[in-house]
């Protein structure tokens, strides 16, 4: 199994096995007839949808809403911060990781396009949402309740799924050329966005090309703070997509590449200074007298570069201390949906996902730490997966359904021998005699992992059983439990350096510690058991009142044991398998205030959340648990105008975990404005983040390194101050 050869052409036939089953299956079964015009665009909201769509914990971003939040920057995981039960880790300016009711980063299922991207990175600089500008979403999902398991195994909490546009396609006899282009300006750093997108198709073949760009300077904190060193950032992406329609089918090929020349994470010690990703996927549905039927297939390459920005104190991009990952991704997924009368739908699936990666540290020339050999973090490291589930779903009665779902992952691990930087360059550790005390730690740490078994395979299942009930025209009850398993990632079984500058360039929490795997680690086991109350008008289109509390266990929680004390405060921490609990509510509501030809359409909305998470073996705080918020806003449309106000409220965070020296930070009120104007083919947006420029700290925002580097003084980050945005979208 550790035979990089043998893993090579085993992931090489996955990719063909694929790609043929991309090409072929169109004209395998009986295809239903199709209409001959541009495929429809579907409204969610006014079918009769399954459990899947009309779940409480499951919200689908309207495209107003897509449009509104992007107008904020170019993070596109920031589109969920107003959703019920999601919040966002701070990380680099377009590299956030999305929360879901207390759980974040790789417990949650972050799909892309069908695809479940794995951060290349010790300090996750480039998870999957960085991939994607929020220019290119088409729909946007969130589940941050009982997550069903076609939605996504190998996590514990829910599922971010966000989706590009589908190919489109002119009618019979027809062509189509259509396309827009958008340009943005973000005061507060001087930000500049620009994204373009083209399509040219006939009634069968589309061609469509998108670009995007993003660059930022260092943003200013609020209050007048000054500005927080190591948040710029600049980013481009292209992709090229070719669609196939005949019939029920539709067969999409995209090819694209992101660069990130460089990003600054403000709560690191390091900062990103290269990340290519160069991919290319395909989508099949097909739509059959028997079902419908879709299958994907992707190969992803990463090749990713750290070091310190000059505000961290780098001489130039190419001295300090030089990381490199390079990261090779392939996997295909098939889902066929059968109908079975009017009352019950199954759903199967089957997919595989490999991730091999490579972790090193060039020798800097001249440096008596980091010389004279490479060190090797991770050396041709593999994780595996394949998955299979089924999934029923029950319509018994008119006012009931019912969803039960069982889901089996198989995760193999493994990784090669790993040197430290005291190696020579023939290849052989040095003697211990004579060593720092740094390379004397290396070395051992090096041998006592060589020593021993690094293989594992985990097997792994889940279950989900989900009940709702509209017991009322006004009054829907839903309530499901889940056993969800999630195996641990390369990073937290197989980072090794024991010394102090080793282990602090592990760790994606912001937190300035550092952090040593465990090849002991087992999978965690998450609980979960979420009742809703979903209060509303009759025909759903004046008010709504959803509450939902909820309560997870987890068994071998991922947390971490102190192994020592740094100096200068920060720890030296060990992933190791607790048990944690995780409880709280999550509450949404919206309501249609007044519709009058002089005043226009206005609405309210509101969202309130609170989480609460303990680990049970140290009784402490779980890192990074937001305090109660909630943000209360109101909107207006008179036409070709719509206005939209929101006030953002953080409660004190006074519950941290104390492992992590996590610091307490004051609540907020934030105040932010943003309009709209259509006119013909153009879209004029204007938006002030912050109003009063009020100063506050990030709750999951960590501490600021780069500050504390330069000056030596510790804070948390800082949340960005005032900031004028403005955007413009030209249609054709």
């Amino acid at each position: 199994m550790n035979d990089p050869e043998f893993r090579a052409r085993a992931s090489m036939r996955m990719c063909l096995v694929a790609c043929a089953a991309l090409i072929f299956l169109p004209v395998a079964g009986h295809a239903a007839p199709a209409s001959t015009t541009a495929l429809p665009e579907l409204d969610i909201d006014a079918q009769d949808t399954s459990l899947l769509d009309k779940s409480s914990g499951a919200t689908t971003l309207a495209p107003e809403t897509i449009v509104r939040q992007r107008l904020h920057g170019p993070d596109s995981a920031a589109l969920f911060s107003q959703v019920p039960g999601v919040s966002l880790w701070s990380n680099g300016g377009i590299s956030s990781l999305p929360v879901i009711n207390g759980m974040a980063d790789d417990r949650v299922a972050t799909v892309v396009d069908g695809v479940r991207i794995q951060a290349a990175c010790p300090n996750h600089m480039n998870p999957a949402m960085s991939y994607i500008a929020p220019d290119m979403i088409e729909t946007a999902t969130a589940i941050a309740g009982i997550t069903p398991v076609s939605m996504g195994g190998d996590s514990t909490a829910g599922t971010i799924d966000v989706e590009r546009r589908d190919p489109k396609f002119a009618r019979r006899g027809k062509v189509l050329i259509t396309g827009q282009a958008r340009g943005a300006y973000h005061s507060n750093g001087n930000g500049w966005e620009g994204s373009a997108s083209a399509t040219t198709a006939n009634d069968w073949l589309s061609l469509n090309y998108t670009a995007s760009y993003a660059a930022r300077g260092n943003y200013h904190a609020g209050g007048g703070e000054g500005v927080v060193r190591s948040s710029e950032y600049k980013a481009a992406s292209h992709a090229v997509t070719l669609g196939l329609h005949k019939g029920g089918n539709l067969l999409a090929l995209t090819f694209s590449q992101t660069d990130t020349p460089y990003e600054g994470f403000p709560n690191a010690y390091m900062d990103m200074t290269e990340n290519r990703s160069t991919d290319v996927h395909g989508k099949y549905t097909g739509a059959f007298d028997w079902g419908t039927l879709e299958v994907r297939g992707y190969w992803q390459r990463v090749n990713h570069v750290m070091n310190d920005l000059s505000d961290k104190g780098g001489h130039t991009w190419n001295t300090g201390m030089p990381m490199n990952d390079n990261s090779r991704m392939a996997g295909y997924s098939i889902k066929a949906t059968i109908p079975m009368g009017s009352w019950n739908t199954l759903r199967l699936g089957d997919g595989f996902d490999h991730q091999g990666l490579s972790d090193w540290w060039p020798p800097l020339p001249g440096s008596m730490m980091m010389g004279p050999g490479t060190f090797r973090n991770i050396n041709d490291g593999h994780r595996d997966r394949l998955g299979n589930f089924a999934e029923w779903e029950s319509h018994p009665a008119p006012r009931v359904r019912t969803l039960l779902g069982l889901r089996s992952d198989v995760v193999m691990m493994n990784t090669g021998s790993v040197s430290p930087y005291a190696t020579s360059m023939s290849g052989g550790m040095t003697g211990m005699s004579g060593m720092s005390g740094m390379a004397a730690t290396e070395t051992a740490a090096a041998n006592a992992f060589n020593a021993e078994d690094h293989r594992h395979t985990d097997v792994n299942f889940d279950v989900t059983a989900l009940a709702r009930w509209d017991a009322t025209d006004r009054l829907s009850i839903e309530g499901g439990y889940a056993r969800k398993t999630r195996s641990p990632n390369l990073f937290e079984r197989y980072t090794w350096g024991r010394s102090q500058m080793d282990s602090t360039m592990i760790g994606w929490f912001g937190d300035g510690n550092g952090y040593v795997g465990n090849n002991n680690l087992t999978p965690e086991i998450a609980n979960t058991a979420s009742f809703t109350a979903d209060f509303h008008d009759r025909k759903h289109e004046v008010w709504a009142v959803s509450i939902q509390p909820y309560y997870t266990y987890v068994h071998h929680y991922i947390n971490v044991n102190r192994l020592q004390t740094f100096s200068n405060g920060f720890a030296q921490l060990q992933f190791a398998n607790h048990n944690a609990q995780l409880y709280g509510v999550n509450v949404g509501a919206h309501a249609r205030l007044w519709n009058s030809p002089v005043w226009g359409k206005g609405a309210a909305s509101t969202k309130i959340d609170w989480v609460r998470g303990q680990d049970l073996v140290t009784r402490t705080g779980l890192y990074h648990e937001m305090p109660a918020n909630g943000t209360v806003a109101l909107d207006d449309t008179l036409g070709a105008w719509s206005a939209h106000g929101e006030v953002q409220l953080v409660k004190r965070k006074s519950t941290v975990d104390v492992l992590r020296n996590e610091p307490r930070t004051p609540g907020y009120a934030l105040l932010n404005l943003s309009g709209r104007y259509r006119w013909r083919f153009a879209l004029f947006e204007l938006g002030l983040d912050n109003v009063f420029n009020q100063h506050a700290y990030l709750p999951l925002g960590g501490v600021s390194l780069g500050d504390y580097i330069a000056t030596g003084s510790l804070r948390p980050l800082a949340l960005m101050g005032r900031s004028v945005n403005a955007s413009v979208t030209a249609s054709f």
